[in-house]
């Protein structure tokens, strides 16, 4: 049995932001607030009771959990029991005069909720026996507020997920982000968080499921698997019991004209944790250098024109154009539609410019290639250390800029990018389809 609870939880945890994160801005995990003050919870609560309305005063609904309330009697007593459909388990089964039950899993199960009468000669009769099935109900899919390549990352599983239900989805999100999505999915409702709470649309939904990367979660309560064994995207694919398969989503621009007539390539040297950084010194220097020669114009498209923390910033590289400053995605989206290659670094422009069609060579030795989406031009440096982000025996501490856990202090401090030469990154932009026809 999965231990699911007899009393009302509001245990809403909040979620550390992920490799993916970059504009329009950085979400704080729960650790990182002051505690002096009540940690505001990542995403709107469920309705304080289930929404769905059985017979004899019973309510239920799968709204973070399977939820089910039977009402206090004096005689008698009720039997409850939630089973996984799809596994054959019982998960929980309860005797009791009255409760509020809630399942312990709070990700995608196929529930079944029965509920029995029983009389004080012991005769148990079903009352309630409800099998999961969203078909033409209120499905909620809640995003974390602050990040962009996660979003991105997750969406089409989302809309996987409405697909194969046949329900209506609602989707709480950043209005930042919405923007792309909103007119390439017609048939889904973007909403923000504040919307969700002004609308009461959680009082309408018969389930709903947050999406989000669960680094303590060693019970995998809010994930059946832990996100660094199957990548930042996938994750959602099991989080909604979904087909995991990467896909990109679709984006629909006001304006789809190319911004410039010649030839261009962006780039993005910005993250918000140094070791996602290229920590060459003379890296992009010499990539702008290569990428100038060869006829193009090279555009940074960063959200700042410097970032860094301390002694630690991080500038435009020399010769690139300033395309930086708190521009909308959609102008960002249009840059990287027409550009020849992007080259970036494991933040959430690399997801933007997937999603935008364009070949992405990816610069990264803090993630493993399993943690992004497939592109034949990534760039790793295997004698050098790497993957830290996917092992889960260290945490990630999102208050250290400079967090390199296995080698802070030392010599080989962000080794994992410092060792990936110029050469190398060189030789991957020659394979990219602009190059490999002649222009290189």
């Amino acid at each position: 049995m999965d231990g699911a609870a007899l009393t009302v939880e509001r245990d809403d945890e909040s979620l550390a932001s992920s490799p993916g994160s970059a504009e329009p801005r950085e979400a704080a995990a729960p650790q990182e607030q002051s505690v002096s003050q009540p940690s505001k919870p990542t995403y709107p609560s469920p309705a304080a009771l289930p929404t769905q309305e059985g017979p004899d005063g019973i309510r239920f609904d799968i709204n973070q959990g399977a939820r089910v309330v039977v009402p206090f009697r004096a005689t008698g007593r009720w039997r409850v029991r939630l089973r996984d459909l799809d596994t054959g388990n019982t998960l929980f089964m309860s005797e009791n005069q009255g409760a509020f039950v809630r399942s312990a899993k709070r990700f995608f199960v196929r529930f079944g909720i029965e509920v029995w009468d029983v009389d004080e000669s012991d005769t148990a009769s079903l009352v309630l026996s409800h099998e999961y099935d969203a078909r033409g109900r209120d499905v909620l899919i809640q995003f974390p507020v602050g990040t962009l390549g996660d979003i991105l990352a997750w969406f089409p599983y989302a809309a996987r997920f409405g697909q194969e239900h046949g329900c209506r989805l609602t989707c709480a999100m950043s209005p930042l982000i919405s923007v792309l999505l909103r007119d390439a999915y017609p048939d889904i409702r973007f909403v923000t968080h504040e919307e969700v709470t002004e609308r009461k649309l959680a009082e309408a939904a018969y389930a709903t499921y947050c999406l989000g990367l669960f680094f303590d979660d060693a019970e995998c309560i809010h994930q059946p698997t832990d996100f660094r064994h199957v990548g930042l995207h996938r994750t959602a694919g099991y989080i909604l019991g979904v087909d995991p398969a990467e896909e990109a989503p679709r984006l629909a621009l006001p304006d789809e004209s190319r911004p410039i007539d010649e030839p261009y390539v962006c780039i993005a040297v910005q993250s918000s944790t140094q070791s996602k950084c290229w920590n060459n010194p003379d890296g992009w220097r010499q990539v702008v250098r290569f990428l100038k020669d060869h006829g193009y114009r090279v555009i940074c498209i960063d959200q700042k024109p410097a970032h860094g923390h301390g002694f630690v910033w991080n500038h435009i590289p020399h010769g690139c154009e300033d395309e930086t400053g708190d521009r909308p995605l959609t102008e960002r989206t249009r840059w990287l539609r027409h550009a020849a290659a992007f080259v970036g670094l494991s933040s959430g422009l690399s997801w933007l410019a997937w999603a935008a069609g364009t070949p992405v060579v990816m610069i990264s030795g803090f993630t493993h290639p399993t943690n992004e989406f497939q592109t034949p031009y990534r760039v790793i440096n295997w004698h050098a250390c790497n993957s830290c982000w996917n092992d889960v025996r260290v945490r990630f501490d999102h208050k250290d800029f400079l967090w390199c856990p296995r080698h802070t202090g030392t010599s080989r401090q962000f080794e994992c990018t410092r060792l990936i030469t110029a050469e190398q990154v060189i030789g991957t932009i020659r394979r990219v389809p602009a190059f490999a026809a002649g222009a290189a």
